[in-house]
């Protein structure tokens, strides 16, 4: 590609094309990595390529920290090599290069004694509610990802899949033990999503809040907190929905909650809700079951009535680094769900009849990004 500089002179415009082969050359690499003005950049795209490369590292490396509950350990203090060693079975040479993993990952920190503490980000992994059993749960993930070609080419017939039975319809035959895996996994990691959900959208004026998929309650109990006086339902699979949670047992003896056992996708929903919230429903499910429960929610809720859709987005034109990547291939390992943007969704809640949609600002969105319809007057 040519242009002219503004001396007449032939000028040479780089196409991107022509820029990446540059790029790609072994010696512009070793120029690059001495040459002043481009020795910062080369070094920063190295450092994060050979970030990528050992990615898989890390994961498994975090793994067996969590596993061995070595984060919990050091709430209590730094401890020797040699104990944490002799607690969790392993010889003290091979826990040693463990720690020092841990450490050069940010979660941990070796002190000059030689012990080895918690660092700051190693405490949050303790404090964030689900995120240890969410890694531990990542062994089911691995495995579906040990041959990503064949992941890709959609060959692989994924464990994660059979993990979440719930999401192929299997409704009212879902065995109690696996309905009670998915609950409180569900459980322990819907709190930060609750709480991120709440600091996004307003319960003003919702006197009836229908929580679909709602499991055990988490998201009705924090909405409750801020609205004392909402009445609350709770809609979910039979096998979820048994008994009524134990997180909502005061909100019970209020005459707040009722309790509805069903499934979505071969039933309709319930009447007499003024909002309708979806938390972490939709990416769960394809475009066709989650058209269809639009069309639910929208002929369950009244003229006016509100739609709530809080989950993890994709950035769409802007791809985002977790939920492109994370959540993206998590729900596509489980072979009918979608990581969706908010365009997307947007797009999907305008077809089944919704208006005034607004997509809200998220304070972390890798937790949860939060959209919010109306059905017209």
């Amino acid at each position: 590609m040519v242009d002219v500089a503004p001396n007449g002179k032939p000028a040479r415009r780089w196409a991107w094309p022509d820029l990446n082969r540059l790029v790609a050359r072994p010696g512009f690499q070793r120029w690059a990595a001495r040459f002043p003005l481009t020795r910062p950049f080369a070094a920063r795209d190295g450092a994060q390529l050979f970030d990528l490369v050992q990615g898989f590292v890390q994961s498994q490396a975090l793994m067996a920290l969590v596993r061995l509950d070595v984060p919990a350990t050091l709430l209590d203090g730094p401890r020797a090599v040699a104990d944490l060693a002799r607690r969790t079975d392993m010889p003290e040479a091979r826990m040693l290069v463990l720690l020092q993993a841990g450490a050069a990952m940010g979660l941990l920190r070796r002190r000059r004694d030689g012990r080895f503490g918690l660092a700051r980000k190693g405490a949050a992994l303790v404090g964030v509610p689900g995120l240890a059993e969410m890694i531990r749960h990542h062994d089911v993930l691995y495995r579906d990802l040990a041959d990503p070609v064949a992941f890709f080419r959609g060959q692989t017939d994924t464990e994660l899949a059979g993990f979440w039975p719930y999401v192929f319809g299997a409704g009212r035959d879902v065995p109690p033990q696996e309905a009670r895996i998915y609950s409180d996994l569900m459980t322990r990691s819907q709190e930060l999503v609750a709480a991120d959900t709440l600091d996004q959208v307003s319960l003003r004026g919702i006197t009836r809040l229908m929580d679909v998929g709602g499991g055990a309650g988490v998201f009705l109990e924090a909405a409750s907190a801020k609205s004392p006086d909402m009445q609350l339902m709770l809609f979910d699979l039979p096998n979820v929905v048994a008994e009524v949670p134990e997180r909502l047992r005061a909100v019970e003896r209020q005459g707040r909650l009722s309790l509805h056992p069903g499934s979505f996708k071969s039933e309709g929903l319930p009447d007499g809700a003024d909002a309708i919230s979806l938390i972490r429903v939709m990416y769960d499910h394809s475009d066709d079951t989650v058209r269809d429960l639009l069309a639910k929610c929208f002929a369950a809720l009244p003229p006016g009535g509100r739609l709530i859709v809080s989950e993890p987005m994709s950035g769409g034109t802007r791809p985002d680094p977790v939920t492109d990547v994370y959540f993206a291939l998590y729900t596509l390992a489980m072979q009918t769900g979608k990581t969706r943007s908010a365009a997307e969704i947007s797009a999907l809640c305008e077809a089944a009849g919704f208006v005034d949609l607004r997509v809200l600002r998220a304070h972390r969105p890798f937790v949860t990004q939060a959209l919010t319809a109306r059905k017209p007057l």
